[in-house]
């Protein structure tokens, strides 16, 4: 007998502006705003991204992240920094170069392109 799955279909962040943060992240992915519930707007993105507002978001580094990336590190980063992100650092080991960089709340989230891959 098969055991069911879970399907992840939505990431959740909490936040202070949903509505700030939806726009970012849509901007960023070049997805539209999919529904605006006011304290909850998601964007369209697989899986979608839900944006929750709450009177306190958790401190501190958040637990999970988002990994995301194109054809160019750089020039993304550089296009992101534009919409309102901050750039923290940049990373390499063999095979992956990312950058770790925080949305206008202080989400980290990081962009990364493959280099060189050793097998």
């Amino acid at each position: 007998m098969n055991s069911p799955t879970f399907a992840i279909r939505m990431v959740t962040i909490d936040c202070h502006d949903p509505n700030a943060l939806a726009e970012f992240w849509s901007a960023a992915t070049g997805s539209p705003v999919l529904a605006d519930y006011g304290d909850f707007v998601m964007v369209d993105t697989e899986p979608t991204l839900g944006f929750q507002r709450v009177s306190h978001p958790t401190p501190g580094k958040n637990r999970i992240h988002l990994d995301g990336g194109g054809a160019d590190r750089e020039e993304l980063v550089n296009r992101l920094r534009q919409l309102g992100a901050t750039e923290q650092e940049t990373r390499t080991v063999p095979g992956l170069t990312w950058t770790v960089m925080h949305d206008p709340e202080g989400n980290s989230f990081c962009v990364g392109n493959p280099t060189t891959v050793d097998r």
